[in-house]
């Protein structure tokens, strides 16, 4: 598996993790201290406050996982791929591409984008 493949994989691997603890282990295995996280609904930085929005994420969407579309694409310290959250067994409703930064092989900073919304 390559670099940016298991990067990709560590991304979606935390924001399906549902254990506060378990979580945490993962942020500061693949995440720098210091890393931040912004996309048009959300801006934090620290483990903690990313933690707490990833939780906040599930509580929003119930059921609801994260799976990598596509293959991941990197050069240097940057690479992005796109992802998708539904429910399994359905179209997923929600889409995006994020574009990360990395610093010796950890997420350092992550700017989400959001591609396809449920319509409201």
């Amino acid at each position: 598996m390559s670099a940016v493949q298991k990067i990709a994989e560590d991304y979606i691997r935390l924001w399906n993790e549902t254990g506060a603890a378990a979580r945490a282990g993962i942020l500061q295995a693949a995440w720098t201290g210091d890393a931040s996280y912004v996309d048009p609904l959300a801006r934090v930085s620290g483990h903690e406050a990313i933690s707490a929005l990833v939780g906040g994420v599930q509580q929003r969407f119930p059921g609801f996982r994260f799976k990598l579309r596509g293959k991941p694409d990197g050069h240097g310290d940057y690479l992005r791929f796109s992802w998708s959250l539904g429910p399994d067994g359905i179209e997923a409703p929600i889409e995006g591409s994020d574009v990360l930064v990395t610093r010796d092989g950890r997420i350092a900073q992550v700017i989400g984008f959001l591609d396809k919304l449920p319509q409201a």
